[in-house]
Formats: C-alpha cells, structure tokens, sequence
C-alpha cells in the first residue's frame, strides 16, 4: 500500500490531529507570549523556552482563520438544508394536487407474473420507445407528466431488497407496499437479497416468493455467500451479489431500459416514486443511462415511540441527505434508497464489498461520479421513502430503555461515520481522474461477464484502438464503447464540500470551538495584539445563526413530514394495508422538546462517532456490521426462519 492511499484512508483522523496540534501550539505560544510580554525572546539553551512574535503571528493566523472558515461552512449547511426542504415541499404540494400523476395506470395491460427461480431464464423482450423531448434545465415536473407520452411498460424496474435477520413482518409489510403500486404485475422484478449466515435464509425467501408469486413481473431470491475473501459483511457486499445475479436475466438489448433500485428492509415505497423514475428515464433519453436517481427519506413511522434525542437525530440525518436534493443541485448524493440504470451499474462494474463500502449509497455514488469524469447526472424523485427509526426496544421501559434506545442509535451513526472512508476512497479516484484526464475512451460489458475479471473495466484509448468491436458477434459481442465528457472540476469542488461537511466538519467543528472558547479566555484583557478579534465575535455571530437555522429547519419540517405522513396514509388505505401500520405524526406544541434537543445530538450521534471512527481507522478499516431493530406492525406474531422449517 503506497502512503498516499494509507493517508487517504486515514484523512479524518490526521486533519482531526492536525488540528488538535495547531490548537495546542497556538494556545501555547500565546500563553509564553504573554509571559515575554510579546517581545522577542531567544536564548543559547536549546533547553530554555525561546520567543518569535512573528512565527507566533502567522499561527494564530491561521488558526483564526480556520476557524472562520468553519463556522461558515456550520452555518451554510443547515441554509441550504432549510432550502431543500422548504423546496422540496413545495414540490410534493404540486404532486398531491397534481391529478394527472395520481391517475396515472400502469395497469392498463396485464400479463402473468413468473416467478424465477433460476438465474438463467431470460424475461421477455421490450418494445421500442418514441421518447419524448429532454431538457437539462431539472427534474421533470410533475405537472408536465402525460399519459400518452411514454410506454411504461417497456421499463423494468429491478428492486433489490437486500436483508439479514430481518424480522418476516418487516419484510412482508415491504413486499405488500411494493404490490399494491398499480404498476407491480407489469414492471417489477424483485430480488430479495438473503445472506448465507442467516439459518434457512432460503426457506425464508421461498416462502416469500411463493406468497408473492402473482403480485409481481417476477420474483427471486439470492444467497450471498459467506466465505467470498476480501468481502466485508453488509448491505454493500449483499447488493453487489444479487446484482451479478439478476444481470444475467436481461439482454444486451433490454438492459437499456432496465433500472435497478436499492431498498432497505423496512422502507416503504409510493407508487409515485417508481412512476416519476420511469417518466425522468424516458423523459431525458439523453443522459438516462448516466443518471442516478435520489429521493428525500422521512421518519414517519415510529418516531412517536422512540426518545426524543433518537428522533431528533433522525430528522437531522434525513436533513444532511436532503441538503444535496434541491432543484438545480448538480451533487445530491442519496441516502438509503437509490435507483440507477442496468447499464450504469455495468459501466462502473457494480457494487463494491470491502470495509470502504460499508456505506454502499454513498459509495456507489462516489464510483459513478468518478466513472463519468464527474458528470454523473442526479435527479431527485419527489417521492419521500418512509423508513423507522432505530430502536433498540426501550419503549416503556423508563430511562433504561431511553439509554437502550439511544445506545442502539449511537451504533447505528458509528457505522454512519464509518463512511468517513469514502473522503479516502474519492481522494484516489480525484488522483486517477487527473492522471487520466486525457483519456475519455471507455469499454465495458455486462456486469455478470466482468465479475470475474479482475482487469480495469475502464479501457483507455490505446487499449481498444485497433480493434473491431462488433456487437453481432464473437468475443466482443457484449462490449459496449463510448467517449466520457472531459473531467467536470467545478462538480469535483462541490463534491469534496459536501464530503467534508459530512466527514470533517463534526469533529472540526468541536475542536475549534473549544479551542477558540479557552483563547478568548486567555487573550481577555491583553487587547487585540493579532487584531483577531473581529474574527470571533463573527464566529460567536455565525455559530448562533446555525442554531437558529436549525430551529427553522425543524419548523420547515413540520409541514414536510404532515404532506408525507397524509400522502402514505392515503395511499395505503386505498391499498387495504393501513391495519396495524405505523403512522407518526408531528405537532409542534406537543414536540416542542425536539427543539431542545439540537444542542445535544450534535455531539452525541454527530461528532463522538465520528471522532470514535477516524480514531479507530488507523488501526482497522473493518467495522463489524450490525442490523438495526426495526419497529413491525401490530398482527399477529411473525413465525421465525426455523419455525418455518
């Protein structure tokens, strides 16, 4: 390993040190100004303490400065979460009236749903597709969307649900949501991701697909394997096996129209969410196959029975992933739930499965970004996804089970921080853009055929200059050619923003605060020497303004998490499935309390884990990978996996 990638995967926790030491040198030496009376000391001991105004000048400098420029950087991101969910708003306001896209049939044909059980059978063939007009200027609006425009059949939607130990409730209720979208019969594929450490994980899914079987295109189970060397085990690893798998179904003619989603266990799915996909895909032929699509997450189903720290915690993690999904936002990485095109999944060779992975929405991300030369196009679905909150089963059980709960969120926001290891991950790939910057000719095949290749998928021009790549026949039948557009280096400094707010920020954040709180103590009454002052009192000004822009991100939130929970209420009680289903609602006179938890889940799911995990990254990459307890609706009891036997 060269020192760059053993720094690279360590950036978090040498800046965290860095700064600790700039702190600590800046504090000293003003303390041994003070007792020279800021003038200039030397001596012929090496051993005695020595004096120089001017090294002491450019110091305190920089570190003024710095920490300007944190808390600037504190007090932009919650202005333009604020934006982003006062947008975003607005924009599922238009949805819920928008009665072209609430009548939208997708049922209007209906075949029989197959059931696959081996990965070898092939799905039948698409029909060609009259695009419509595109446009670069944003995401499609609803209100444009017309039913006569688009054959939306001909997309298919592979939804992969990867899981381990998961609850049968909480799978069925998933599977159920995803069966009542009028849509289901014709257009869904959907492979339930099982992992060979799980007991009967295949008796487990067999029983899901044969209850399931006439509610989709098609249903099937993966295994992952446990025993794969160098796989870490995770979402990741269990996403990127059941993609080998279901890229052998689809043809090098299909997979074009083929999109593959990312869901978790537990989240719940609007019918609207694969319907604005399916108009954006057709809507943009364009740029469809390099285009990833994001949707805002929400709380809504449990946040009434967790604390309100592991509430509030959530609702500021749903911010961090709604800040980047704006109108007009050229890097909006997602969170949790994704969906992207077959063809891209091929490009950049599919998921990863190692320790830098374990974050696999970001990561993914981060590998089509660098795959395009920074210009992966991002779309954001106007269909917030609904997921629980973590629990670690405390309710009712006084302050032991807050302590429970909030020490199963901790868990959870490590494993969050954990993803500090993309900065390292996309510091390597910034480095190989550049070093390949000239070189924009790319070739790939289906992601099944490359899986065993251990070759770059990414040929340069001289590599495939000179040879005919003919797609009727032969060995280069599946290989698929194009030319990237030149590196895009003004997304590449927003990308590295947005990383650092996400991995460098928390803890930088903390230190310096501290750090400045002790200088402004041992510089009172000594008059502003370094003329930085100014300084301070603009970060006291900046770091009050953050606060209050939280508080008004909250207020903000108030009617986005009211559209959303009414929109899925709705929605399934038109399906049949409201009994025993979770549904939370948000006043502010009766969450007030939220309000005052800002100030203490900063710290606790914030900043400790992410200090906790650059800490921890100088020794080990690996983190062990855990399955958040998820909350499951009031029926009767689920049987387990062995009962099932």
């Amino acid at each position: 390993m060269s020192l760059f990638a053993w720094c690279s995967r360590r950036a978090g926790g040498i800046a965290m040190l860095v700064t600790i030491g700039l702190c600590t040198v800046v504090i000293r030496s003003e303390l041994q100004a003070q007792r020279h009376g800021y003038k200039y000391q030397s001596t012929d001991s090496l051993s005695a303490p020595n004096y120089n105004p001017e090294t002491t000048s450019i110091l305190v400098n920089v570190f003024s400065y710095y920490c300007l420029l944190i808390h600037f950087l504190v007090f932009v991101f919650p202005l333009r979460s604020c934006w982003a969910v006062f947008t975003i708003t607005r924009s599922l306001r238009k949805t819920v009236q928008s009665k072209s896209l609430r009548d939208f049939k997708f049922g209007h044909r209906r075949r029989g749903s197959s059931t696959s059980l081996s990965s070898s059978e092939t799905l039948t063939s698409s029909r060609e597709l009259s695009s419509t007009s595109s446009s670069e200027a944003g995401d499609l609006d609803p209100e444009l969307f017309n039913d006569g425009d688009i054959a939306p059949d001909r997309i298919i939607h592979a939804i992969i649900v990867p899981n381990y130990k998961e609850e049968n409730e909480t799978l069925r209720e998933t599977l159920e949501v995803l069966a009542s979208h009028p849509q289901a019969r014709n257009t869904y594929d959907v492979y339930l991701a099982m992992e060979q450490r799980e007991s009967n994980a295949d008796t487990k899914a067999l029983r899901f697909v044969n209850e399931f079987q006439k509610k989709f295109r098609s249903i099937d189970f993966t295994t992952h394997p446990s025993d794969i060397p160098g796989e870490l085990a995770g979402k990741g690893s269990n996403m990127a096996w059941a993609a080998r798998k279901l890229s052998e179904k689809y043809s090098i003619g299909q997979r074009k129209d083929v999109i593959v989603t990312g869901i978790d266990a537990d989240s719940h799915l609007s019918s609207n969410y694969f319907a604005l996909v399916t108009t954006m895909h057709m809507a943009y032929p364009e740029t469809a196959n390099t285009t990833l699509y994001s949707a805002p997450i929400i709380f809504d189903r449990n946040a009434h029975n967790v604390p309100a720290i592991v509430r509030v915690a959530d609702v500021l993690w749903s911010a961090a992933g709604m800040s980047g999904l704006y109108k007009g936002s050229t890097v909006a990485p997602p969170t949790s739930v994704y969906s992207l095109p077959l063809e891209l999944v091929d490009r950049v060779g599919g998921w990863d499965c190692d320790s830098e992975a374990i974050g696999e929405d970001l990561h993914m991300y981060l590998k089509c970004f660098f795959a395009l030369n920074g210009n992966l196009t991002t779309r954001t679905v106007m269909s917030p996804v609904s997921q629980t909150n973590v629990t670690g089963g405390g309710r009712g059980k006084g302050y032991a089970g807050i302590i429970t709960d909030m020490r199963a969120r901790y868990k959870q926001a490590l494993r969050h921080m954990w993803g500090a290891l993309d900065t390292g991950y996309a510091l390597r790939k910034a480095a190989e853009l550049w070093q390949e910057r000239k070189h924009t000719s790319r070739a790939f095949r289906p992601l099944h055929t490359s899986m065993n290749d251990e070759s770059d998928i990414y040929v340069p021009d001289l590599q495939i200059d000179g040879v005919d790549v003919k797609t009727e026949s032969g060995i280069f039948s599946d290989v698929v050619t194009d030319t990237l557009k030149g590196p895009n280096y003004e997304r590449l400094v927003v990308l590295f923003h947005r990383l650092f707010e996400a991995h460098f920020l928390p803890v930088q954040m903390n230190i310096l605060v501290f750090a400045s709180i002790i200088w402004i103590w041992i510089t009172e009454g000594t008059g502003d020497i370094h003329g930085v002052n100014w300084i301070f009192t603009a970060c006291n000004i900046l770091r009050t303004a953050g606060f209050m822009e939280v508080a008004l991100y909250l207020a903000l939130y108030e009617s986005f998490h009211r559209i959303c929970v009414e929109s899925r209420e709705k929605e399934m009680s038109d399906a049949g499935l409201t009994k025993g289903m979770h549904f939370s609602r948000r006043e502010v006179k009766t969450n007030y309390i939220d309000y005052v938890m800002v100030p203490l889940v900063a710290p606790f799911f914030g900043s400790i884990p992410c200090a906790q995990a650059q800490i921890f990254h100088f020794w080990t990459l690996d983190l062990v990978y855990t399955v958040s307890k998820k909350v499951t609706r009031k029926r009767g009891k689920s049987l387990s996996a062995e009962a099932m036997v």
